[in-house]
């Protein structure tokens, strides 16, 4: 506990501007797009801070919200044995900065949110679908995307080919099970 106390009086001091929330294991700051790569690039070169390593971004779809999209980036301080959580809300038209100019770890981490959530990141060098086929419609990881996709893809052995057709789903009329037949 004392080493998150310490952690969130100097943020407190670095980072007045900053909202802050302490959980019982973790503190969490909140930063509009706007001031992300300032406060990102205090949190890496503060020799007090030292948040060297980016070790996860995260995309989160809020359907409710004002601003349903977060990016949840969690660092750690090797040297200090800190680990601290940061988050933006953006809306769907709303880009976030880039951070690969302050870890270059978050490339991959941005294109899969960008892929799976549609999320933009402004200042990405190569922001391009990294798990699904190019001509793929959608962002599957958010909350309103259907659970069977939108469309299905399959080998027509007349064609030769593998084709892509909208999904159709039909399911027959089913008799219930019989557990314990008589």
């Amino acid at each position: 506990m004392e080493k998150l106390d310490h952690l969130e009086q100097l943020l407190t001091d670095r980072l007045p501007h900053v909202e802050r929330h302490r959980l019982s294991d973790a503190i969490i700051l909140r930063v509009t797009p706007d001031t992300l790569l300032e406060t990102m690039l205090r949190l890496r070169d503060d020799a007090d801070l030292d948040f060297k390593q980016m070790i996860d971004l995260a995309g989160v779809h809020y359907p409710g919200r004002d601003k349903p999209f977060e990016v949840v980036y969690q660092l750690l301080s090797v040297r200090k044995n800190h680990r601290l959580r940061v988050k933006v809300a953006v809306d769907e038209q709303t880009p976030v900065p880039s951070v690969i100019s302050v870890w270059w770890s978050a490339d991959w981490f941005e294109r899969e949110a960008y892929e799976m959530f549609g999320i933009l990141f402004a200042g990405h060098p190569d922001l391009r679908r990294l798990l699904t086929e190019y001509d793929f419609e959608g962002f599957p990881l958010r909350k309103d995307f259907p659970l069977s996709g939108l469309s299905e893809v399959r080998y027509d052995p007349a064609q030769k080919r593998v084709i892509r057709q909208p999904l159709q789903m039909v399911h027959p009329n089913r008799e219930p099970y019989q557990v314990n037949p008589a």
